[in-house]
């Protein structure tokens, strides 16, 4: 497989913040409709090489290229409308409107003021909506304020705002997290289900979870590529054990 046809290839990428590599000459490469899971101890660089990814923070060297864009050259807006999706630990929704607003609002409406004024709610929005809200377990619920959905439903919620953007990259941060067993296993559904159309990268700690999703899992430990491969594959590695799996 040539480089072209990854969706993203990180080379090199190093960040010190002080002198203190939290990133240090990382290189992976994710396939076109692959579920990658970042794992590894805290402290390991999991959300900082998502942080490098999104832009939010500099890469003190290294290439991060997204499809055949550079992304350490571009600024986090510009990498959003290149097509890479963010979800944070928390989620980031609009607890006093309801679960259509919350959709509607996230629907991509042209870039700049003239984009967002001549803006109406138009059939391919409400369509999009209800397609997304059934694609995330929430058909049931498009008319209930967000804030009375349990932390499941929001963590679906704000998944569902990246997915109305159509990313072709979806990153998520310990999406499952304070999650209950069904809930974890509807969001593992959900996730096998979106890669029809896209690449996802997830960084997470429920093994139960990563055995669920996992096409491919990199094993960081102290910003430096540890071990990589299928989820078999790292679990039986000794160096992996002896770091993460068997505290």
């Amino acid at each position: 497989m040539s480089k072209k046809d990854f969706v993203l290839s990180v080379e090199g990428l190093t960040v010190s913040f002080d002198g203190f590599k939290a990133v240090n000459d990382l290189s992976f490469y994710v396939d076109e409709g692959e579920i990658r899971v970042i794992i590894g101890p805290n402290g390991a660089g999991k959300t900082t090489v998502l942080d490098l990814i999104c832009g939010r923070t500099k890469a003190t060297d290294g290439s991060i290229k997204f499809r055949d864009q550079e992304l350490t050259r571009m600024k986090e807006h510009e990498i959003v409308h290149a097509g890479v999706g963010r979800k944070f630990q928390n989620p980031s929704i609009y607890e006093d409107l309801t679960v259509f607003e919350n959709l509607e609002l996230s629907y991509p409406k042209g870039h700049g003021v003239f984009g967002a004024l001549m803006f109406k709610r138009d059939e391919a929005v409400i369509e999009s909506v209800h397609e997304i809200a059934d694609m995330i377990f929430l058909k049931e619920h498009l008319y209930q304020r967000a804030d009375l959905l349990s932390h499941g439903q929001k963590q679906w919620l704000e998944i569902g705002m990246l997915l109305i953007q159509d990313p072709a990259l979806l990153m998520l941060d310990e999406p499952v997290a304070g999650m209950s067993i069904a809930e974890r296993k509807q969001t593992a559904e959900l996730l096998n289900r979106i890669t029809q159309d896209r690449s996802v990268l997830v960084i997470e700690h429920d093994m139960q979870f990563v055995e669920d999703i996992a096409h491919r899992v990199t094993v960081l430990h102290q910003g430096k590529l540890l071990s990589e491969g299928s989820l078999e594959h790292v679990k039986s590695d000794p160096k992996v054990v002896e770091v993460y799996l068997g505290h």
